[in-house]
């Protein structure tokens, strides 16, 4: 019995090793230049990205950091709040907004017990602030 064994390797491995290895490199090229997750690195196509941040702190008339203040955002020339927040421990507060030229009124005021705002009754403050772009705008509001 004669046994012949070729030292040549079979002629489909090295053209599929070459094919899994431009597969890979295609896939690899793909997602360095699309992005990752199909997102667009260009800031037009994927709007979502886009947002100004207001933040700010709330002050009491002693000049101390304010916690529980109603603080509410709204475009300038509306009546009615697109956000509401409530400040924490250290008075702070922060709302994303659409980035773009804008110019909102931040209002600030102390809630009544049961949480309803003492609208007329006790002190309460408004702020402009004018956001141009993609930014961070703080806004410090004093009450009285």
């Amino acid at each position: 019995m004669t046994t012949t064994s070729s030292s040549q390797p079979s002629p489909q491995v090295p053209s599929l090793c070459v094919r899994s290895a431009a597969v890979v490199l295609c896939l690899l090229l793909g997602v360095t230049s699309s992005g990752w997750a199909g997102q667009s690195k260009d800031p037009a196509k994927n709007p979502a990205a886009l947002y100004a941040l207001i933040e700010g702190t709330v002050w009491d008339a002693n000049n101390q950091p304010f916690y529980g203040a109603k603080v509410s955002i709204r475009l300038a020339g509306q009546k009615k709040a697109h956000w509401d927040r409530i400040s924490d421990h250290r008075g702070e507060f922060a709302q994303r907004v659409p980035a773009g030229k804008a110019d909102y009124i931040v209002t600030a005021e102390i809630p009544a017990e049961g949480g309803k705002s003492k609208k007329g009754k006790g002190p309460a403050v408004e702020v402009a602030v004018h956001v141009e772009a993609e930014e961070r705008v703080d806004a410090s509001l004093h009450l009285k």
